[in-house]
């Protein structure tokens, strides 16, 4: 099989690119090139179509269900993946720590046409319920199932080593490392004393993804857990060797998307770390968590993420995992999904309003409410059912105004 990166080094604009043009309004020319330059990464869910992630494109946005090892509700799991589809998220990802895993990826897959991305170390860890039970051939095993199964992408946790470990041990951080998949695999490696087992395989692995496309997302361990870890040694060592995994795996003809700069960032710096990311990853698709650009929002955290994923996006990161109001504190219900999906698709339209200029959207949608034309504005809303709902004059003014509004005010005077 050619994957989509060994067409675009052959010159051969395939289906996906095609499909991918299409949807985001660019030449098919366009599409191949950038992924045959690594900039852009089409991530393909067998049967129902393609989806492009990178530069030029419109950012995309991940929702994370699953359950935990203390929370087992597959119905609800289930829901998560129907009101991510629903509200707008472009992928998703099972995280699945508790209950019959297999069968519960088996359901969300069944729920969604969208693509998934799995985090196959956290099955292993929760399966065998102990680091040192898991052996290299068990998180082998784990990567082929999932992608046997059908998934898009996978995570591993590779850009890191014992010595990176050592560094991090004495950066006097006040979180530490705050990445599930980042500490399971350091554990991993601290209980066998070995060094990482994703890098130690990273052949094999690539070799597995290439048989079937998959997109090797390469995970961010080393990012800050509090806005007052700043940028160190052990995320800048990570965000280059990821980079240069990221090459290997391209030579190899598998697309690669490179998680960086995630997690607490202050809002002042946010901008020059996603261009400093961007310049060392050159250019490949960036994937940011969040980012919360501050730490006392609990319970609100998905509106202080949209603040720093809005300035993640406009400074060019092209894929933002959200955040929804549970961070922190509990494994997200099905209405925390909804509203983490519905600020970070806010997060994403305020980013491209800032990479590519203002949309015609909202020049459409300003001109109707210039005439209050309700059902016009109804039509251009990202989320038009909320906007109608709280439409309670429906063709009138709104209430806020009623007789005195301002628009129909100066109309008599100035129309």
């Amino acid at each position: 099989m050619e994957t989509e990166l060994e067409a675009a080094f052959a010159g051969t604009i395939t289906q996906g690119m095609e499909i991918v043009a299409k949807s985001e309004k660019l030449e098919a020319k366009f599409i191949r090139e950038s992924v045959e330059k690594g900039e852009i990464v089409i991530m393909t869910r067998k049967g129902y179509g393609s989806l492009g992630i990178g530069k030029g494109l419109s950012t995309k946005i991940n929702a994370n269900i699953g359950t935990s090892p203390i929370v087992v509700d597959p119905i609800e799991e289930v829901e998560k993946a129907k009101v991510a589809e629903k509200f707008g998220a472009h992928t998703i990802s099972d995280l699945s720590m508790g209950g019959n895993i297999d069968a519960i990826r088996k359901s969300i897959f069944t729920a969604t046409s969208l693509p998934i991305t799995t985090v196959p170390i956290y099955q292993a860890v929760a399966e065998y319920q102990s680091l040192h039970k898991v052996s290299y051939r068990n998180l082998i095993n784990m990567i082929e199932k999932h992608t046997e199964e059908g998934v898009s992408s996978i995570v591993i946790h590779a850009g890191f080593t014992l010595k990176m470990l050592e560094k991090l041990k004495n950066q006097r951080r006040i979180m530490g490392m705050v990445s599930k998949g980042g500490s399971l695999t350091a554990a991993w490696m601290i209980e066998h004393q070995v060094e990482n087992p994703f890098l130690e395989r990273f052949d094999e692995i690539l070799k597995i993804l290439r048989r079937r496309d998959i997109v090797l997302s390469l995970g961010n361990s080393m990012r800050s857990g509090c806005i007052h870890d700043l940028k160190d040694e052990p995320q800048i060592l990570e965000i280059k060797m990821n980079s240069e995994l990221a090459k290997k795996a391209n030579e190899q003809g598998v697309q690669v998307i490179i998680e960086g700069m995630g997690g607490h960032v202050n809002a002042a710096e946010i901008w020059k770390y996603v261009k400093y990311h961007k310049k060392i990853i050159e250019n490949r698709p960036l994937f940011v968590a969040g980012p919360l650009p501050i730490d006392v929002a609990v319970g609100y955290d998905h509106i202080a993420a949209c603040v720093g994923a809005s300035i993640a996006a406009g400074a060019g990161a092209d894929y933002l995992c959200y955040i929804t109001p549970s961070e922190h504190l509990s494994l997200p219900n099905i209405d925390d999904v909804k509203q983490g999906v519905i600020a970070f698709r806010i997060a994403a339209h305020i980013g491209d309003s800032i990479k590519y200029g203002i949309s015609e959207r909202d020049l459409e949608l300003a001109k109707r409410r210039r005439n209050l034309d309700w059902a016009g504005q109804f039509h251009y809303a990202l989320y038009p059912e909320k906007m109608i709902s709280l439409n309670l004059q429906k063709n009138e003014a709104c209430t806020m105004c009623g007789t005195y509004c301002a628009i129909k005010t100066m109309d008599k005077y100035l129309g």
